[in-house]
């Protein structure tokens, strides 16, 4: 695979590529060259590690491309509202600089919201889209105002990753916090406050409810039965609207991948690799 100029490897494995408007992402590669590439983009608040424990299964199948959102994870971070526009231009430009044309794409909740924006705007670089724990509206606009204000106070640091914690994962992984709870909790605490506030304004000023219909890339949605955030009625709404999508409802709260491991893994396979 060929380096652009505007890249540098580190020891680790960690690569960066710097986008139009002047911002280093952060991405990884793993898996053989020979295979189709699907690429993974996580929920707001966490990093690429948030695929850790799928990393495996992928990579024998597919040539696995993560990546940091712009204000998470190794990313830079830019202060100022974020667009969907521009977040998903951030994907296009690390795929332009990887000189990869076309990739599935598995999104959970912000990443699913970015995989709308690509198969809308930039349906010829898709193969097949997940869609998994999202929503096309996450309205109405001033939750979000009194969140990114909120976000943006030093103090509520911790008040923010209990919130995201419970809004993540069951109850009764929560009352014993395993070394898995406390990993994404790192995540959240790790994540500056601009990014999570820049990333809730893209939020705020979404709705694709109507748009999603462009989406002709073959789509499965997955919802979670008992998640509080991206309704199972949001993913309801995303299967009805894209044509011929598959939907698929496990027994989850937000993060399937994880709290449902081999039926997300078993289901996602399937889907990719079906004719």
């Amino acid at each position: 695979m060929t380096m652009t100029l505007n890249e540098t490897r580190a020891t680790d494995g960690l690569n960066f590529f710097t986008t139009g408007d002047g911002v280093r992402i952060a991405y990884r590669i793993d898996g053989s060259a020979s295979k189709p590439v699907l690429m993974l983009a996580n929920s707001i608040a966490t990093s690429m590690n948030m695929w850790d424990g799928q990393l495996a299964e992928f990579s024998r199948h597919f040539r696995v491309l993560r990546y940091d959102y712009r204000g998470h994870g190794d990313s830079d971070t830019p202060a100022g509202p974020y667009s969907f526009d521009r977040l998903g231009r951030d994907v296009t430009e690390l795929l332009d600089a990887l000189h990869i044309d076309r990739v599935h794409f598995l999104g959970l909740s912000l990443g699913g919201i970015i995989g709308q924006w690509l198969s809308i705007y930039t349906p010829d670089r898709i193969n097949r889209l997940i869609l998994s724990n999202t929503s096309s509206y996450l309205g109405p606009a001033e939750q979000w105002e009194s969140l990114i204000s909120s976000v943006l106070q030093p103090e509520n640091q911790t008040e923010f990753a209990d919130m995201f914690m419970k809004n993540w994962f069951p109850s009764h992984m929560l009352e014993s916090e395993s070394a898995l709870v406390s990993s994404f909790r790192k995540m959240v605490l790790t994540t500056r406050a601009q990014g999570i506030a820049g990333s809730w304004a893209a939020i705020r000023d979404m709705d694709m409810r109507r748009t999603a219909a462009l989406i002709k890339n073959p789509t499965l949605v997955i919802a979670g039965q008992y998640d509080t955030v991206t309704l199972p009625s949001h993913g309801e709404l995303i299967a009805e609207t894209v044509q011929n999508a598959k939907f698929v409802m496990l027994p989850a709260v937000h993060l399937s991948n994880v709290e449902y491991q081999a039926e997300f893994l078993s289901t996602v396979l399937e889907f990719l690799q079906s004719e």
